[in-house]
């Protein structure tokens, strides 16, 4: 028998985040807490409000959230398919039950525990990461761009649409007179700001700068002008968005292809918890399409969770840069063992015994 504590947490942003649906200062999360009376175990539930499927006011989403942790410790599990629709629960619970079962969680302290036996998770490799440059005046995004190339990111995604796309477009053309593609991979996050009659042009200006993907180029939810685009665009096309909602195994399979993007993007949070991340996965593979996976603001101990689990989906030796360095955005997260060497994330060896960590 489980017993379990909810702690609403609100997180403060060193610098203002902007994104395409406004700029966030605050992160509201929900740590859950399971316990067996020996061990105990911690997740993080973090919707992101007007985009995650099960963004709720705030109530309303304890209300829910009790109510699946009330199930989980009466039946000694998590019944997937009842949290389907609630992907942020049911990663949240995921990782907590992971976090209570790995055997180094004693009932007195949180750690850093092994989710998954792995190089990584073992602290013994690194796994690559994009350095990411958010929305901005072309000043800022240009010196965040120059920050992040200093400190070593290989692969830069820039997130556009904040500002005119003529300023956007010649900021790309400056980075890559300075830096070609075979020394700096590059990846656009539009956040479906585009419309649909102006993005096939925008994306063949783009093109010209050898850029690596874009992810979402115009809103979700138009399937047939996403297939359209996916079959003209001159660049890679990598959906995002689109995939929220979309949490029935069956359903996924048909919107893939009927759209045939070239990448999807999947984030625990957004897409489905762990379990629907790797239907996404499979059903992706299945079709000779490739994905990576990629934190949603989350504190360190989401992050934590989602690189264990991205080294165990896709092994030992990933070399496509995966989007797991938001954990420097806060002015108060929580100690996970987590560091950023160069371009690579990597988990402090043996950081359990080391350190312990009240959340």
């Amino acid at each position: 028998m489980y017993k379990y504590e909810i702690e609403e947490k609100t997180l403060h942003f060193k610098q203002p985040a902007g994104t395409s649906r406004g700029v966030y200062t605050t992160r509201k999360i929900w740590l859950v807490r399971l316990s067996d009376g020996e061990k105990d175990g911690v997740g993080e539930c973090a919707p992101l409000p007007d985009l995650s499927c099960d963004a709720l006011s705030d109530h309303a989403y304890r209300e829910r959230l009790e109510k699946a942790c009330e199930e989980l410790c009466l039946a000694g599990g998590i019944d997937c398919e009842i949290l389907r629709d609630y992907p942020s629960m049911l990663f949240g619970l995921e990782t907590a039950l992971l976090s209570l079962q790995s055997n180094l969680s004693p009932l007195t302290s949180h750690y850093s525990p092994l989710l998954f036996d792995t190089a990584f998770s073992r602290g013994e490799v690194g796994i690559p990461i994009n350095g990411l440059v958010w929305m901005g005046s072309y000043e800022e995004m240009l010196k965040r761009m120059e920050e992040k190339l200093e400190k070593g990111f290989r692969c830069v995604k820039l997130k556009i649409g904040a500002i005119d796309f003529d300023q956007e477009l010649d900021l790309i053309k400056r980075i890559r007179e300075r830096f070609s593609f075979h020394e700096v991979e590059l990846r656009l996050d539009a956040n479906g700001v585009f419309p649909y009659e102006e993005a096939l042009y925008k994306l063949e200006l783009l093109s010209q700068y050898a850029i690596h993907s874009i992810e979402q180029p115009i809103r979700q939810g138009q399937w047939a002008y996403m297939a359209e685009l996916c079959r003209e665009s001159p660049l890679p096309i990598a959906l995002d968005e689109e995939l929220i909602g979309v949490n029935d195994p069956e359903m996924k399979r048909h919107m893939l292809n009927i759209i045939k993007p070239r990448y999807i993007i999947l984030k625990p949070s957004l897409h489905g918890g762990m379990m629907g991340c790797r239907e996404w996965i499979e059903t992706a593979r299945d079709m000779g399409i490739g994905s990576w996976i990629t934190s949603a603001l989350e504190s360190n101990i989401g992050l934590n969770a989602i690189a264990q689990f991205a080294s165990d989906v896709y092994g030992d030796h990933i070399t496509m840069p995966q989007g797991l360095g938001t954990g420097q955005l806060f002015t108060d997260n929580i100690d996970m063992g987590l560091e950023i060497r160069g371009d690579m994330l990597w988990r402090q060896k043996n950081f359990f015994r080391q350190k312990n960590i009240r959340t």
